[in-house]
């Protein structure tokens, strides 16, 4: 029960530190920017060409899920029709299907990037 209790503290403690050190690197260099004399608009101006990261990010995201659904459900296709080990059938049919869902997500996600 400690290690449990431990490995948890240890794993926020880590996210926490990596959050905390990016927020805190952006802000001082932000600061050193403003204290040099440039203009707030280049902030904005990254916001500009990123705008279609989160559609890009809900599309892979949608597609990595909905690939590792049909590979689950692939899996116990074949677990139950042709009598293949499950300890086969499941992890590779997942794998599988999953990088095929995010090979159509990359592509999907270039024509986005283009538009």
């Amino acid at each position: 029960m400690d290690t449990v209790i431990f490995n948890v503290l240890i794993i926020f403690g880590t996210l926490f530190g990596i959050i905390y050190v990016a927020v805190s690197s952006r802000t001082r260099v932000r600061l050193a920017l403003i204290e040099k004399g440039a203009d707030a608009s280049i902030f904005a101006s990254g916001l500009k060409k990123n705008s279609n990261i989160f559609s890009i990010v809900l599309v892979n995201l949608s597609l990595l899920l909905v690939s590792v659904g049909i590979g689950i459900f692939l899996a116990a296709i074949l677990h139950q029709s042709f009598n293949i080990d499950a300890d086969v059938a499941y992890p590779g049919t997942i794998f599988t299907v999953a990088g095929i869902g995010l090979f159509i997500g990359y592509k999907l996600s270039s024509k986005i990037g283009n538009q």
